[in-house]
């Protein structure tokens, strides 16, 4: 057993390993505007980041039809792609995250990534920030149903062998935290994401980090929860 308690530490990606909320906000607006529709402001966007692409789509939208939610979910792939390929972008992993990452995998614990980003995003930014080797369980709306459903979290213990009681997600929504508590294991909030310290109590976190620092001991102070 590692020594904070957890075997599988599975990270939600953006708003708690990198700072992506101007890059989506930024595809948001650009494909809203790309279509002549009006775009939602910045806290709109932030609130719906953690589900799949589709689905937070959906959210910002719900008068709209089928047609014209996929016509928006395209233009967002497409300023998404743009974007990553300027010289210029850069999504910064939060400060501490490396350390913490290198961490835990120092005390052998099994890490791995549960995001509503396409697993072709979430390469990239894995890459561009070396952390690919990292990950032993990647986890997707490509090949998952999105959060809060607890596809994802069921998908990653059976790739790694472990137990609900064995497992931890950390993130920094409510969709994280009720994923969590969907797939019965232990949800543990960040304070530096998207959704205030409230909202992940509200949805099921068992405790708090205020910094990545403090990520090992707020998980070793938990007890396993079978």
């Amino acid at each position: 057993m590692a020594t904070q308690g957890f075997r599988l530490i599975v990270f939600d990606c953006d708003g708690t390993l990198v700072d992506s909320q101007h890059g989506i906000v930024s595809c948001m607006t650009a494909a809203c505007l790309g279509l002549g529709l009006a775009a939602p402001d910045a806290a709109a966007v932030r609130k719906v980041i953690g589900p799949s692409l589709e689905q937070a789509i959906e959210m910002l939208f719900p008068a709209y039809d089928a047609a014209a939610l996929a016509g928006i979910t395209a233009k967002y792939r497409e300023a998404a792609v743009a974007l990553r390929g300027r010289a210029d972008y850069t999504e910064p992993l939060f400060d501490g995250i490396r350390d913490v990452i290198d961490a835990f995998a120092r005390t052998g614990s099994l890490l791995g990534i549960a995001t509503g980003r396409n697993r072709r995003g979430l390469i990239h930014t894995l890459g561009v920030h070396g952390l690919g080797e990292r990950f032993v369980t990647l986890q997707t709306p490509d090949t998952c149903r999105s959060k809060p459903d607890p596809d994802m979290l069921h998908k990653a213990m059976a790739e790694t062998g472990v137990y609900p009681e064995e497992t931890v997600i950390v993130g920094d929504t409510s969709y994280d935290m009720l994923m969590g508590r969907n797939a019965r294991t232990a949800a543990v909030g960040v304070g530096w994401g998207y959704h205030g310290v409230a909202e992940l109590r509200d949805a099921g976190a068992l405790a708090i980090a205020d910094s990545a620092a403090s990520l090992p001991e707020v998980l070793r102070s938990l007890q396993r929860i079978g």
